[in-house]
């Protein structure tokens, strides 16, 4: 359901509870204040004619007893009428119209104290409708006699009803112009919602860093806009890391493949010797090799760009793990006339995944191999320093560029002349790996140059004993 309808039906539902309440309360306060009204008239008219009974003359025997001023005072009011009921029940005097028998019960009658009492109830003096009634008594010394003064209550009734009516006609169209206004205001309000959705809209889906414009409102929208553009600046470079890792790695897989498929249709070839044939199945085997090497490189950083387990954490001491790697780069170290040098202590352990971390020491060391020069030192350190632990491994060759520093962990990306194919360079991905194994681990990957010449690169990853 769209907001602007959800909207409206809120308003409308809101104008309509408070319409009813409206309704409700405002007919049962009238009416409050009308019975209040009516009880006040009744208890002023039952006490004078109380006061008329009252000064009737005591001294009188009951069949010389005058009543007549007491008759003037109960026909001189016409809005409300008395019944005066004598000690024997019957009826003493009566307002015109009202019937000749007494209007409260003889259980009212018999239960009736000092204290009046109000009933409502049917009235035949009232054309059978409600009345309110009063009833109050009075004794002398025949007997007690009741006063009970009675209003009807149709006029009550009757206002009751206009009010009602009224409040329902206003309720009504306070629903009706609630609901009109909620629509006409949901509409105007989400208007440049609605721009900022076409304009978002209209974005081709290949250029989606295009920026939106910014309302000058510094409301909500204008904070909804300037997220919607830091979103699509993100998504474009998103793509664009994405075109140039199929571009890059497209140029990177032709060549071995060529290779592979130049070898195969060489073996293939008749009148080849079999020492030819070697070769031939020889080259292909490094070129598929090397194929299968960058695929898996692809998808570790294609597991870590999704936030997948890079990394399985077990604490355990790194000698093993970088003395391994320095011995298993030692025979080609010895082939350069290079000389490896580990420091680390036999004692220090970290959380580490043995075998990730080995990878990346791998690539390290065949980077910094492949540069230093010979009779030069590649060394591989470990140390705690501050809290976290520190693998280093350095060398003694050119260094990286200086313009090569801020882009080293990118993928792809070689260091210039020194790191390329022509000197048996990889793919560009070996300090890529480096970087997603640091923070697989929760640490970094950090590169340098040596102050004395060379490079170093440092693995810093959090200590178990923090």
């Amino acid at each position: 359901m769209p907001i602007r309808l959800r909207l409206t039906l809120a308003v409308a539902a809101a104008a309509l509870l408070l319409a009813i309440l409206t309704v409700v309360l405002g007919t049962l306060g009238l009416r409050a204040s009308l019975l209040r009204s009516i009880d006040q008239d009744l208890t002023r008219r039952a006490a004078s004619t109380a006061r008329e009974l009252n000064d009737v003359d005591n001294t009188e025997e009951r069949g010389g007893l005058d009543f007549r001023d007491l008759r003037d005072e109960v026909y001189a009011h016409a809005e409300s009428s008395v019944q005066v009921i004598d000690p024997s029940g019957g009826i003493l005097v009566a307002s015109p119209g009202l019937p000749s028998r007494a209007l409260v019960s003889p259980s009212v009658l018999a239960g009736l104290t000092t204290r009046p009492v109000r009933l409502q109830q049917p009235s035949d003096g009232t054309g059978g409708r409600e009345a309110r009634l009063l009833a109050v008594q009075v004794i002398r010394p025949e007997g007690r006699y009741v006063v009970v003064a009675i209003s009807p209550l149709a006029t009550v009734q009757t206002a009751l009803d206009r009010v009602r009516v009224g409040l329902i006609a206003g309720g009504v169209a306070l629903v009706l112009l609630g609901g009109v206004g909620a629509w006409l205001l949901a509409g105007a309000a989400l208007a440049p919602v609605e721009r900022l959705r076409a304009a978002v809209a209209t974005i081709p889906p290949d250029q989606p860093s295009q920026v939106l414009e910014v309302p000058s409102t510094r409301d909500e929208l204008a904070a909804l806009a300037r997220t919607m553009n830091q979103l699509l600046a993100r998504t474009g470079q998103a793509l664009e890391r994405e075109r140039r890792l199929i571009a890059d790695a497209s140029h990177e897989l032709r060549t071995p493949l060529t290779v592979l498929c130049t070898e195969l249709e060489l073996a293939n070839q008749p009148g080849r010797s079999h020492a030819e044939l070697v070769e031939s199945v020889g080259h292909a085997a490094l070129e598929a090799d090397r194929i299968v090497r960058l695929a898996e490189d692809l998808l570790l950083l294609a597991r870590a760009d999704q936030g997948g387990a890079v990394v399985r954490l077990n604490v355990q001491p790194l000698d093993p793990v970088l003395s391994g790697a320095v011995t298993a780069a030692r025979a080609r170290a010895g082939a350069r006339g290079i000389a490896l040098e580990r420091a680390v202590d036999a004692e220090l352990s970290a959380p580490i995944d043995a075998d990730r971390l080995r990878q990346a020491v791998d690539n390290l060391l065949d980077n910094a191999l492949r540069v230093a020069p010979p009779g030069s030192v590649v060394g591989v350190h470990a140390s705690r320093y501050d809290g976290v632990v520190v693998v280093e491994v350095e060398d003694d060759g050119p260094g990286f560029p200086p313009e090569f520093l801020p882009h080293a962990f990118e993928r792809f990306h070689r260091a210039g002349q020194h790191r390329t194919r022509q000197d048996g360079g990889g793919a560009g991905l070996g300090l890529a790996i480096v970087e997603a194994v640091a923070q697989g681990h929760g640490g970094r990957a950090e590169a340098a140059n040596r102050p004395g010449g060379g490079a170093l690169v440092r693995l810093v990853l959090p200590d178990s004993e923090t």
